[in-house]
This record gives C-alpha cells, structure tokens and sequence, in this order.
C-alpha cells in the first residue's frame, strides 16, 4: 500500500468531551456503517461502557475517505478512553500512530485530563491536532474556549478546528485537516519484520487476536514468526483489519494497523508492548515496549462458591491480555479460602474488573476492603513493600512505615479555591503551588493516596458544581503514622475487612465500618457482637440481637414455671449455637465497606 495514503491517529480527550461520538460521525461519513445499523458508541462494543456512557477498551478501525483532491485515504483510528484509571489505554494507543486529535468541550474548555494526555502525545513525538466539539449548545463561549487551547497549550488559531460531533457539523473540514496535518507513516517494505503488539483479546475459536503496528518489513499468512521478549515462534495462521467488523486480509505492510492469529490459547505466552520479527530474517534488536504501570489500589478478590478458583484464574489471565496495568498474584484468607491480591490503577478500574469478572466468565465474587502499598522499614534494616494488611509486622519489629503520595493537578474556577483548598487540607494534603489558567486556578497538592482514592474526585466535582477537574501522577513515598484497623465478628477476626489507616483516621474509619456492619448483618439465631481493634485495643462496639422467637406461644394456662423452663432451655441452646455457629455476612456488607 502506497504510504502516502496511510493515517495513523488517536481521539484523546479529557472524560465526557465526546471522542467516541466523533469517532462514530467518522464511521458515518465515510460509510463504514450505514445509518441503519448505527448506534451511539458504536466502537464500544462492551455493554458495560454503553450502560456507563464511557470508554474502558481503546478500539481500531480503519477507514477509507475519498478527499477533495480525489485520492483514497486509509484512516487507522484509535478512539481511547477519558477517565484517568484507563490512562494507560491511551498511552498504549499512542504508540501506533502518527498524530493525535486532542478534543476539548466548548462549554468546559482545558480540563486537567487534557493537559495530561497532550503530554503523553508529546512524549510520544505525535502531532496534535486541536478541535473543539460541542459547538451545537447553546450559549457556549468559542472564543474562549481557542483563547485556552492558545494560551495554556500553544496551539496556533488556525489549526483549531470547530465541530458538533452530535450534528455532523465541520466534520468534512476535519477529515481534509487530518490530510494535510497529520503526518504519514514512514517505514519501508523492504527491510526485516518490525511490529509492535499494542493490544489483544481472547477470542474462543481463534485464540488470542493480537493487534499490531507494522514499522517496517511486510506480515503474511503462513510467515514463521518470532516474538523477540517472549523468545517463542510461532506461524502466522490469520490477518486482518478493523472495518469496524473484522475483514481478513492477504499482508500487512509497514506503517499499517491491524491483526494476526497464530493458535495461540495460554495467554501467558503474549505481552503486550513485545516485538514481532520474522524468523528467518530478524531485526537485531526489538522496539521499545511499554513502561510497567505501577498498580495504585491493592484487593482481595476471592470466589463466593470455592470450587470456582481455577476458572476465575483462568478468567484473570485473559483478561489481563487486553489489560496489562491489572496485576495479580495468589494468596489465602482465613475467610474465603483461596483466591488472588490484585492491583488495579483506581477504584473505577478495580469496579470494571470486578464487573467484567462477573459479566463475561460468569463468576460470583467477594472483594476486600482495598489498601494502598506500603513501604515498611524494619529495625534490622529490610525494606520491603506490603499490600495486605495481614503482612504488617509487629510495632516493635518496626523503625519506619511509608505510604505513597500523589501529586494532584486540580482546575478549579477561582471562586471555588477556598473550598478546594479546605476540602484537600482536611485529606492531609500539602500544597505545592497555584497559577492562573485564563480565568481558573491550577493547583497542585501532594496528597497520601489512601485519601484520595475513594471519593475525590466526586467531592471535587460537588465542591466545584462539576467545574472542576483533577489529575494525578504518583510521586513516591513519604513518611507516616499507619496502624491495622481489624474487625472482630463474635471475638474472631474477619481479615476481609481489615486495612492499614492514619493513626489520626482509625477512629472514624472504626466507628463507620462498625455502624454499617451493624445495619447490614442480619439477625441470626445467637447474638452477634461487631467491634473495631486498632494498636491492641478495641474502639468501636455494636451487638445486633438474636432473632426472637416465641418458644412459649403455645404455652398457654398453669405455672409461670413452664415458660421459665422453655425460656432457661432456649437460652441454652443458643449458647451452643454461639459457640459453633458461623455468622452469615451478607455481600452487601462487603460492597458497603469499599465505599467507607
């Protein structure tokens, strides 16, 4: 395929702007689908992200634009998702291409996620392309929405482009902007086999689909293949192309996107960011892969029914093909029995897990209360990190424990800046500086990310009446006053609700999980008795009552004896069942502990 003719570019923006309702108005304008078979988020092909109205998967499709200067066009297009818990989705993408369409909302302008993702495409070398959609609402300020894309990220006015993705408005100057602007790929046929894998995902007949970026040489069906980090070969059995449905084709040429099937069913065997050469003539060295995600929130995620631990580690390892930042490893709880620790980038991310966990291999699950990595420093002068609360060693085996703390970006209009800063303070957060963006605040705080990584972001947007934005890279670890906060169910330990809090937090935190376990525990035979341990003492106490039953309901004449009898043997027999009886916890009380 003539290079020339070839368009490799991402839709990067901040949540909400309105990438994948751009992405489908491409599909429509270039008749990659008709108006029959169109739905909204149509690269969306999870249920999950239409009922949310988000992006989780970064999605491929090639299309072809006939131009005002009669040529035919191939448009590799990677639509990524917003939130910042699936930033390594764009990151992933952006290695694949050439350019970058940064979309910002003429009614919210400059979003803190937009600045971030115009430096990830930076890094990446890409050229950006500004454009501002929305431009069909009513009483939005154009103007000022070029004035931030001017002033805060350097865009030159004419290469600003004005489209209502929604209407269809400006669509067509778009596409002949993407022409002229975006580079092609460069790269040549005739030199070894060189491809990055970007993306996969299981397919139940084919096996594992490999997405891959061809940066020089040619792929072919029957190709003996090598994967130059893995050290496996394997043959090329299927390629094909994303139009949006999947369309066999008879190569792949440097500069194009698309995907191969080799058999390949353990995905143990594939990562991404590996590089693809050909067996018989290798490239010398392979590309540059991905950066390892460091995981941000640690969790116990544990089968309900037992006998299901090897199908959810089955259904683990391939979901973690399409979603390398999920980390996991086995381990046992007094609790549940066996299960894994896993590490997610942020509670939405761990709350699409779990989802897809129970969607797509249908699993029932139990998830722990989650914690953050600490770094512990021993007397003896070992440094290691712990995840689980269960591994806090003992306070006298102990010189020094730190936790992780973020440097957040929030934007923030001007008159909300005394509330932000009231709310951040109140999260132990230090403040580091403060600019004006045009007419809002940026402001960076260092804040411990146990703090920040429940509600946040939901506080900041009720604080800011959903002006406000945040963003978030990690900046290390400091030092701190941690202590593990155990809750005793009838004296015994249930590890599934233990965590590592701020000295300063572990009443609250306590008294809240006590309260809610209290309100959530049903009624039991026995009475059950709910209290909060931090540092060797108990905090917080709850009982809630055993179900009463009317023994002595058909004891109707004679001696008040009779009933005294049948209430002592009742009384008995519910000391039995105190001493054997295991206390049902209902899965909501789990579900209502992640959200304290």
């Amino acid at each position: 395929m003539d290079k020339t003719l070839i368009r490799n570019f991402s839709i990067i923006a901040h949540i909400d702007h309105g990438k994948s309702t751009l992405a489908d108005r491409f599909l429509l304008h270039a008749g990659a689908i008709d108006e029959r078979k169109f739905q909204n988020q149509h690269l969306d092909d999870m249920d999950l992200e239409r009922e949310r109205g988000i992006t989780i998967k970064a999605s491929a499709v090639r299309i072809q634009y006939k131009a005002k200067d009669k040529k035919t066009y191939f448009f590799n297009l990677i639509d990524t998702p917003g939130h910042v818990d699936f930033s390594y989705e764009v990151e992933k993408s952006l290695r694949a291409c050439e350019g970058a369409l940064l979309v910002i909302d003429a009614s919210q302008g400059v979003e803190s996620q937009t600045v971030a993702n115009f430096y990830l495409a930076i890094d990446n070398n890409l050229e950006i392309l500004p454009v501002i959609n929305k431009i069909d609402i009513a009483n939005v300020d154009i103007d000022h929405a070029k004035l931030e894309l001017m002033e805060v990220l350097n865009f030159n006015e004419e290469d600003i482009k004005l489209v209502s993705a929604k209407e269809g408005t400006g669509v067509e100057d778009l596409l002949e902007k993407i022409v002229a602007f975006i580079p092609a790929p460069e790269g040549k046929d005739d030199l070894p086999l060189e491809a990055l894998i970007f993306d996969m995902k299981y397919d139940i007949y084919k096996g594992i689909i490999i997405y891959i970026r061809i940066v020089n040489g040619v792929i072919s069906p029957d190709m003996r293949i090598k994967m130059m980090h893995m050290d496996r070969e394997y043959d090329v059995e299927e390629i094909g192309i994303f139009t949006p449905a999947a369309k066999k084709v008879k190569k792949l040429t440097a500069g194009e996107v698309g995907y191969i099937t080799c058999n390949i069913h353990e995905p143990r065997l594939v990562r991404v960011g590996d590089t693809i050469t050909d067996k018989a003539n290798p490239v010398v060295k392979p590309l540059e892969g991905y950066r390892q995600l460091n995981p941000l929130v640690f969790s116990g995620v544990y089968p309900v029914n037992t006998k299901d631990f090897m199908a959810l580690r089955g259904a683990i390892e391939k979901l973690r093909l399409s979603d390398p930042s999920l980390v996991y490893e086995p381990e046992t709880s007094q609790s549940f029995g066996n299960g894994f620790r896993c590490g997610f980038l942020g509670l939405l991310h761990m709350d699409i897990v779990q989802e897809r966990l129970q969607r797509e291999y249908n699993l029932n699950l139990i998830l722990t209360t989650p914690n953050v990595q600490f770094r512990i420093t021993k007397k003896t002068g070992e440094v290691y990190a712990i995840e689980c609360p269960t591994d806090l060693p003992d306070n006298s085996q102990i010189s020094k424990v730190e936790e992780p703390y973020l440097t957040v970006t929030i934007m923030t209009p001007v008159s909300y800046m005394d509330k932000v800063m009231e709310l951040v303070k109140s999260k132990r957060g230090i403040f580091v500086s403060s600019e004006y963006v045009s007419d809002r605040m940026k402001i960076l705080f260092d804040v411990p990310l146990a703090e920040v990584v429940v509600d946040f972001n939901d506080m900041i947007k009720s604080l800011t009446q959903g002006y406000g934005s945040i963003d978030f890279k990690f900046k290390g670890f400091l030092p701190a006053q941690i202590s593990k906060l155990d809750i005793l169910i009838n004296g015994k330990q249930c590890d599934a609700f233990s965590c590592l809090v701020h000295k300063d937090n572990a009443y609250n935190k306590g008294l809240s999980l006590v309260t809610k376990l209290k309100d959530l525990i049903p009624s039991q035979l026995f009475e059950v008795k709910i209290q909060a341990l931090c540092d060797g003492r108990i905090i917080s106490s709850a009982k809630v009552k055993a179900v009463g039953k009317n023994v002595t309901a058909k004891c109707y004449g004679g001696d008040i004896t009779r009933k005294r009898k049948l209430w002592e043997k009742q009384k008995e027999g519910k000391k039995r069942l105190k001493q054997i009886g295991n206390v049902e916890i209902p899965q909501e009380a789990f579900m209502a502990a992640l959200r304290i």
